[in-house]
C-alpha cells in the first residue's frame, strides 16, 4: 500500500475514486484531507454499576444522544471520553483505504482525537466516528466544524468492500 498526497488526493476526489461531502478544497493538505466535528455527539452516562464487554455488547446501552446547534459546544472534562462524528461523508473506491488522525495542534491540549480503531476499510460511505478523549487537565470545548481530525489515503493492492456493523453511519 501507498499513501495519497497532495496532487493523487485531488485527482482521486475528482476522478470519483475518493468523495468527501462537503468538501472544501482548502482542506486538502500536502497528505491528508482535514475533517471536521460534526454536530452530534454520544456521551458517557455515569454508571456505578460495572458494564460487562461481550461480542453482543451495545455501546448505545451507556451512552446517550446529544445534538450540538452550530455555534454552541459541548464541553470534555479531563479523562472523560465522548463519541462525536465527522461532518464530512467519506466514500472511498474498492482500492483505496485509509486511517484516521488526530491534529498535533489539538494533541498539544491533551485532546486525543481517535483512540481506536482508525483504519478505514475500502469502499466505506460514511461519516467517520471519532473517540475523543481529554487526556489533558482542564475542561475542554468542542463546536462543529472545527478541523478536528485529518484523513489519510492508501492505494491498496487488490480490490474491496466494507461490509460491516457500520455500513452507511451518520451518527455517533
Amino acid at each position: 500500500m501507498s499513501i495519497l498526497i497532495g496532487n493523487e488526493i485531488k485527482k482521486a476526489i475528482e476522478s470519483g475514486a475518493i468523495k468527501i461531502e462537503p468538501l472544501d478544497w482548502s482542506q486538502v493538505g500536502p497528505g491528508s484531507v482535514d475533517l471536521t466535528l460534526g454536530n452530534d455527539f454520544r456521551v458517557f452516562r455515569r454508571r456505578s454499576k460495572t458494564y460487562h464487554i461481550t461480542n453482543e455488547s451495545r455501546f448505545e446501552d451507556i451512552t446517550r444522544n446529544v445534538h450540538i446547534e452550530d455555534g454552541k459546544y459541548v464541553v470534555i472534562k479531563p479523562g472523560e471520553m465522548i463519541l462525536g462524528i465527522t461532518h464530512e461523508r467519506i466514500t472511498l473506491a474498492d482500492n483505496i483505504s485509509g486511517r484516521l488522525e488526530g491534529r498535533s495542534r489539538f494533541a498539544r491540549f491533551g485532546l486525543a482525537v481517535h483512540v481506536t480503531a482508525g483504519f478505514m476499510h475500502p469502499g466505506i460511505s460514511n461519516h467517520q466516528v471519532l473517540e475523543i478523549v481529554n487526556l489533558g487537565h482542564t475542561p475542554l470545548a468542542l463546536y462543529p466544524k472545527t478541523r478536528i481530525c485529518q484523513f489519510v489515503f492508501e492505494k491498496c493492492t487488490g480490490r474491496a468492500k466494507y461490509k460491516g456493523r457500520f455500513v452507511g453511519q451518520t451518527k455517533p
